[in-house]
């Protein structure tokens, strides 16, 4: 009886630890999930809808929660973070194992700290801030795009239309501001930047967006970026309409708020697209499926029958897949942990006191949140928006964006974005297959229609309008008036400077209306560095003028292309030295005067040996001869010989010499002329480094960069440097010198001293440059018109206009010739003329041959008569060698006309005396 007491009461024991056991493993009924969102609001309309039809799916569907309901308990955020804080509090005291939700960025960064403190999941389906996905936020998930993907987009389609600068528009929250602090990073490293930023408070209202939009109208750019919640009134874009801002030359880009507002809108009110006219935009991708089509078909049915009251946006898609994305990750959690429990935390105990109104102390914390944060991070199915699959940030892995033009009230799809790939006219799903790489040349977007109905790309600024003209300050000069000035009688502004400034004006395909405003006394020159500053400061918007290209100016302002070097030299008195002795001997090298005699003393003996035997002034003792053929060869230089060349060959020769002479005593006289020109020139100061050295005082030009210059860069003690004003004053101060109260020399831009020595005689340039400076056009920082000024500036150039505009004010009475002390031309060589002399040489010979073929023809001729008279006679010639040789030139010395009467002699019978 014993026993069996004992083993009844085993028994029972095994019973109660079985069914423990049982009871432990079995699985909840139900599972509560949160959803924290606005009800009344677009995304919350469509979201909760969504949200509805996916948790009666997941029950209905038995291969998920294996019998288990999942229950959606909503609260309403109502657009406040303390009414969306309070509803995620009353959510947390029932127990839930994920809260979803809520779109607003604002809000969801405060649930995320409470979820974070819980250990509960916070999936949004809305809130794209991209500082959400921070480390600071490690059970924050998003089942949509980041605003760091769309910034990025943003900014590529900002870069691809080639503009540099943007109005920002957003509302000034955490969704906004850090919105447009991500295009703000994106777009720098594209080297581009936001200008200006519109901020809107969260409640803003017509007043506030009308002043705001207001005094963007004197602003630059005109590409204006809509960074706000999404509004179905659409009242930015109404104001902007009524101020006439949706019109030619301006860019309205929209972030996915636009089309999320669009897509909510029933068909009635369609007609509110009018006032977005030509508005370019962003919208997420999601592409077509079997079961996104039957989704979007029972959503219409539902309408239809009055279930629903709005339509369907891309945030319904994401609101749907994040409760199946919940779903599964819940199921394969209870897979390993069997059921979801909660505990108390001590760490949020609060001490008991009367004052003690939120019981923090009755919140639990989620034993398996971290755990199911990472089951949902390895979520992978296919869902209604398409592949739901999480990135090492949290987020979604995006699949693109659509760039959706508006036209004609008309929603049209010009292109795709996808990150790997950029703008392409193939959704990113096709250009993933293909492998297609993101390259320049690959990006493509259909046409745009842009406000006002335009095809072309707009500028995307305006630097000016008939209500604002440009504020050109141009400096009043007091000397040197030619570059720029102000007239006294009728106040007109001219120069050399205005000229090149209105005629880069026609090169530029747009109206600049423009303003010069004069700035200085007119008796003193202004400070330069001062009108620089003026613009930087946006006193004024550009300075046309002498404005020289210096280091200092170009850290605050930007500068156009140069028109002008203004390169510092160096300007001295000129003293008249007497030529060397022997400076008539400079004009030509050593080779070259070698070259010159050979040729003197070669036509002598060429002419000597055509003439001898035709021209008696050739004939006579050889003393006679010798001084007749050299006198011959030299006045042929100052073309008086006496002798005349009768011979045909020796006319020939005499005419190729007689060429070859004209072109060297020309180029010989042209050098004589430039180096005795040029010894003119003389100075004792040769360079920069001489006058440095020599502690003479040096003149400057009052307000040029060259006293900077001299002082902090060659270190000269401005003790030395005396200021000078005008033209005058430097030539009075270069002609009482260095030791009667003048200067040694001046150093001044290379513009300046060519218009002072155009007027002046007694004074040149001494050395080479020795900076490399440039006039040009100065703007403000980032100036896109400067860009343009630098375009039409090398067309200027590039057209010849720019010389022309030089010569017209600088060279009325011929342009000023660069004169230095260290350079005289160059010395004629022999290779200069080598051609002449060589056909001087051919022509000769090939005389000399013909001369003595003749010769040897006659000759033979002779030596046969002579035989023929030896025979007759029966005398036999001699065969001495010697006398052979004699009689040849014998022969060759005769006279032409005594060898003619020799031969016709020869050719009649001798009569027998």
């Amino acid at each position: 009886m014993k026993l069996f007491v004992v083993l009844h009461f085993v028994i029972w024991i095994w019973v109660i630890i079985f069914c423990c056991v049982v009871v432990q493993c079995q699985r909840p009924e139900s599972v509560n999930i949160a959803a924290v969102f606005t009800f009344d609001s677009v995304i919350g309309r469509a979201a909760k809808v969504a949200m509805e039809m996916a948790v009666y799916d997941v029950n209905a569907d038995p291969r998920v929660l294996n019998g288990t309901k999942l229950k959606l308990i909503t609260k309403d955020a109502s657009c406040s973070v303390f009414l969306g804080s309070i509803g995620a509090f009353q959510a947390l005291e029932k127990g839930v194992a994920a809260i979803i939700g809520p779109q607003s960025s604002a809000v969801a960064h405060m649930i995320s700290q409470i979820a974070d403190a819980v250990k509960v999941p916070l999936i949004s389906y809305g809130a794209t801030d991209s500082t959400l996905s921070s480390l600071q936020f490690p059970f924050f998930l998003r089942t949509t795009h980041s605003d760091l993907e769309q910034m990025t987009a943003m900014a590529d389609l900002i870069d691809f239309n080639g503009w540099k600068e943007v109005i920002a528009v957003f509302l000034d929250d955490d969704y906004g501001r850090n919105g447009i602090s991500a295009l703000g990073n994106e777009l720098e490293r594209r080297r581009l930047r936001i200008a200006y930023k519109l901020r809107l408070s969260i409640h803003f209202d017509m007043h506030e967006i009308n002043k705001l939009l207001n005094q963007s109208k004197v602003f630059g750019p005109r590409v204006y970026v809509v960074h706000v919640n999404p509004d179905p009134r659409l009242r930015i874009f109404t104001v902007a309409h009524k101020l006439q801002m949706i019109a030619n030359d301006y860019v309205w880009l929209v972030t996915d708020w636009l089309f999320a507002t669009l897509d909510s809108f029933s068909p009635v009110n369609q007609t509110t697209l009018s006032v977005l006219q030509g508005v370019v935009g962003l919208r997420q991708h999601i592409p077509n499926s079997r079961k996104k089509r039957s989704f979007v078909s029972r959503w219409e049915k539902m309408q239809k029958e009055g279930v629903v009251n709005t339509s369907l946006n891309s945030y319904g898609f994401y609101a749907y897949d994040t409760i199946w994305a919940v779903a599964f990750s819940i199921d394969k959690f209870m897979e390993v942990h069997n059921n979801i429990t909660f505990s108390f935390d001590n760490h949020y105990m609060l001490p008991r006191t009367e004052e003690t109104v939120i019981q923090l102390d009755m919140l639990k914390v989620f034993d398996g949140g971290s755990d199911l944060v990472n089951i949902l991070l390895e979520s992978n199915f296919t869902g209604l928006s398409g592949q739901i699959q999480f990135s090492s940030d949290r987020n979604i892995i995006s699949g693109g964006y659509e760039v959706i033009n508006i036209n004609q009230m008309a929603v049209t799809k010009v292109g795709y974005w996808y990150n790997n790939s950029g703008f392409s006219l193939m959704p990113p799903k096709i250009l993933t297959n293909k492998e297609h790489r993101r390259f320049f040349q690959n990006q493509k977007l259909d046409n745009i229609t842009w406000p006002g109905g335009k095809t072309e790309r707009p500028r995307g600024w305006a630097i000016a309008d008939n209500a604002r003209p440009l504020r050109i300050v141009v400096p009043k000069r007091a000397s040197f008036v030619e570059f720029v000035t102000e007239l006294q009688d009728n106040h007109q502004v001219q120069g050399y400077c205005i000229d090149v400034f209105k005629k880069a004006l026609e090169f530029i395909p747009y109206d600049v209306p423009y303003v010069f405003k004069p700035v200085g006394s007119g008796i003193a020159n202004p400070n330069y560095d001062t009108l620089v500053k003026m613009v930087a400061e946006n006193v004024y918007d550009a300075i046309v003028g002498d404005i020289a290209i210096v280091t200092n100016r170009t850290k605050i302002v930007d500068f156009s292309q140069p028109f002008a070097s203004s390169s510092l030299v160096i300007v001295a008195p000129i003293n008249n030295a007497k030529s060397n002795t022997w400076v008539f001997l400079k004009p030509f090298t050593a080779d070259m005067w070698g070259a010159t005699a050979a040729s003197f003393m070669a036509i002598a003996v060429v002419i000597w040996i055509l003439e001898h035997r035709v021209n008696s002034d050739f004939r006579g003792p050889p003393k006679r001869q010798i001084v007749t053929i050299f006198m011959f060869s030299l006045s042929t230089l100052f073309k008086t010989n006496q002798e005349k060349t009768v011979s045909s060959l020796g006319k020939m020769v005499m005419i190729v010499w007689l060429f070859l002479l004209m072109v060297i005593t020309s180029s010989y006289t042209a050098s004589l002329t430039s180096i005795l020109t040029v010894e003119q020139l003389s100075s004792p100061i040769t360079g920069i480094d001489s006058l440095i050295a020599s502690n003479w005082p040096i003149g400057y030009q009052v307000g040029s960069f060259a006293y900077s210059y001299l002082t902090e860069n060659l270190y000269i003690p401005s003790s030395r440097l005396v200021p000078l004003g005008s033209p005058e004053e430097y030539a009075i101060a270069l002609q009482k010198g260095p030791f009667r109260g003048g200067v040694a020399a001046i150093i001044d831009e290379l513009p300046y001293v060519d218009l002072f020595l155009s007027k002046q005689t007694d004074f040149g340039i001494i050395g080479q440059p020795f900076t490399r400076a440039s006039w040009g056009f100065a703007f403000p920082r980032e100036s896109p018109f400067a860009l343009d000024m630098s375009t039409a500036i090398l067309k200027l150039s590039e057209s010849g206009e720019l010389q022309k505009i030089h010569e017209k004010w600088f060279c009325k009475m011929g342009c000023p010739e660069e004169r230095t002390s260290d350079s005289e031309p160059n010395q004629l060589h022999l290779v200069s003329f080598w051609v002449l002399y060589l056909l001087f040489g051919v022509v000769s010979l090939a005389a000399i041959v013909v001369f003595l073929l003749q010769i040897i023809c006659q000759y033979v001729r002779f030596k046969q008569s002579q035989k023929d008279v030896a025979s007759s006679s029966s005398e036999s010639p001699s065969s001495n060698c010697y006398q052979v040789v004699i009689n040849i030139f014998n022969f060759i010395d005769k006279k032409e006309e005594a060898i003619k009467k020799m031969f016709t002699q020869g050719d009649n019978p001798r009569n027998p005396e």
